[in-house]
This record gives C-alpha cells, sequence and structure tokens, in this order.
C-alpha cells in the first residue's frame, strides 16, 4: 500500500475535510460537482448554512451521483441522521422567517445561533409570524441576550396552550375519572382513576390511589357509570387505610397500585382487597 508524502503545508488535506470512498451513481456536470464542493464547505462550517446548503442539496438533488437518497448521503458524507439533516433545514427556514417577520423596532435583535434553539419552533407548524414573535419572547426573556433552546420550548408550549376554561363549568366535587396526557413525573398516572376533591379556576385537585393531583380538566376523561361512582371512593378510602396502618409488604403495595387503575373490582380484585384488610387487620367498613 502506498501513502502520498506531502511536501509543503498547502498541500496537505483541510483538517475539516471527510474523506469518503464511493461508488460513483450518476455523473455530475463540472458546475454541479463545483457547487456540491461550495455547499459541503458550507454545511461544516455554521448551522444556517448548514440548513440552506442541506435545503438546496436535497432540492436540487446534488447528491445523486453517489447516493440513492438524500438521507443515505447525509450519513455517510456528514454523519447526520435523517433527524439531524431535517432539523438544520427546518433550522434555517425559521431563521429566515425570523429575519423576515422580526419587529426590530429600530433595536438590534440577537438572532439564533444554533439550530438547538430553534427546534421547538421548527416543529410548531407556526406561522413565519408567529415564529418571529416567539423569537422576541425568548429574547425579552433572556435579558436582551440569545435564549436557550429552554426558554424557546417554553414559549413554544406556552403558545400551544388550549384556551383556558373554568372548572367549574366542566366538573363538579365527586366526579370521578380517568387520567390522560400527564407529564413529568406525574406521567405515571395516566390512566389511573381520580376524584374531583377541589376546583380551582382553570385546575382540579383530585384524589387517586397514593395521593391528591392538581391538574387541568383536558387531563381528565369523566366515567358516566353510576356504579364506578358509587365504587371508587369507597375503594379509595379503602386503600387509603391499608397505606395508612403501617409498613406494608411490596407485594401489598404492587396490588393497590393496580387497583388503583381498575375504575371497578372484579370477584378476584375484591378478594384480594378483602386479604389484605384482613393480613393487615383493618376494617374495611371504617368511615
Amino acid at each position: 500500500m502506498h501513502s502520498k508524502e506531502f511536501s509543503t503545508e498547502s498541500e496537505l488535506p483541510a483538517a475539516d475535510t471527510v474523506v469518503v470512498a464511493v461508488e460513483v451513481l450518476e455523473e455530475l456536470t463540472q458546475d454541479e460537482a463545483d457547487d456540491r464542493h461550495r455547499l459541503e464547505l458550507k454545511i461544516e462550517r455554521a448551522f444556517y448554512e448548514a440548513g440552506c446548503a442541506l435545503r438546496e442539496l436535497r432540492e436540487r438533488r446534488l447528491y445523486r451521483s453517489t447516493h440513492r437518497t438524500f438521507e443515505e448521503y447525509c450519513r455517510d458524507r456528514f454523519n447526520y441522521s435523517r433527524d439531524t439533516a431535517y432539523l438544520k433545514i427546518a433550522a434555517a427556514v425559521v431563521y429566515d422567517n425570523i429575519q423576515k417577520f422580526l419587529p426590530t423596532i429600530g433595536r438590534q435583535i440577537p438572532m439564533p445561533t444554533n439550530e438547538r434553539q430553534l427546534r421547538d419552533l421548527a416543529s410548531s407548524n407556526f406561522e413565519p409570524e408567529v415564529q418571529a414573535d416567539a423569537w422576541l419572547q425568548g429574547v425579552e426573556e433572556a435579558g436582551g441576550k440569545v435564549p436557550s433552546g429552554r426558554i424557546i420550548k417554553g414559549i413554544v408550549e406556552r403558545l400551544k396552550e388550549k384556551p383556558l376554561f373554568l372548572a367549574t363549568d366542566f366538573c363538579q366535587i365527586g366526579d370521578v375519572f380517568t387520567l390522560t396526557k400527564l407529564k413529568g413525573v406525574e406521567r405515571k398516572y395516566n390512566g389511573c382513576w381520580a376524584i374531583a376533591v377541589a376546583l380551582n379556576d382553570f385546575t382540579v385537585e383530585v384524589d387517586v390511589h397514593d395521593t391528591t393531583l392538581n391538574v387541568k380538566p383536558e387531563n381528565l376523561n369523566k366515567i358516566d357509570s353510576p356504579e364506578a361512582h358509587r365504587q371508587l371512593p369507597q375503594i379509595k378510602k379503602r386503600i387509603s387505610r391499608l397505606r395508612n396502618c403501617g409498613m406494608l409488604d411490596r407485594c401489598a403495595y404492587t396490588v393497590l397500585e393496580s387497583l388503583g387503575r381498575q375504575t371497578y373490582l372484579t370477584p378476584v380484585e375484591e378478594g384480594l382487597l378483602q386479604w389484605l384488610e384482613k393480613h393487615y387487620k383493618v376494617n374495611s367498613k371504617e368511615n
């Protein structure tokens, strides 16, 4: 095997050049090859130029001489996953929208510096004017500096929120529900039954099998069954008495957690609950 020796520094390959062995599938014209090289260099240097260059490479199919698909080309040439490549393209579009619609009001507004800051705006489906306004809100929230992706994400989530409506228009104390669309640490309660115990302006306090949560009306699916309305408050009391009686076996906790997802008890489940009450000497008839 022979290796080429470079006699001068100018002959050394650029440090950021990626050499990839490829099979030529379709010849490019010299102009196209020059354009491809120019665009590839841009991709390796700046996120905005990268997004614009990737978009042009995709739209003009300048990858076709060596790759059958744009996704394969991005993976082999730049080590970009499909999501990374398309995020860069989408971020460049958002950057253009911000630049076009940002109300500068005679002052200099800092622009995005990386695609991570624009990730949530890119996937938001907001109109260009709304994207620009969201960026401006982010700049203001960041004290006039370039906002982080976390700040922009929070603004996008607030803009996506549905209009608020009063909890009293939605339910009454004592109504029973199943929980849905909870996020974060509360997501483990999705699918559990819940009993409304207090109504705030726009949220509802609900009892679940092991705690009380403060949720929005959109997190509640109403249960209309009269039998569930009758049984669930009693099941909640029985589970609470067991939990309050002292240290339970881990199997007991598993059973109680499972019962927190059942809107009615089967004979077997009722039998398990009665056995636990007997084992831990808890009276199921106590108020």
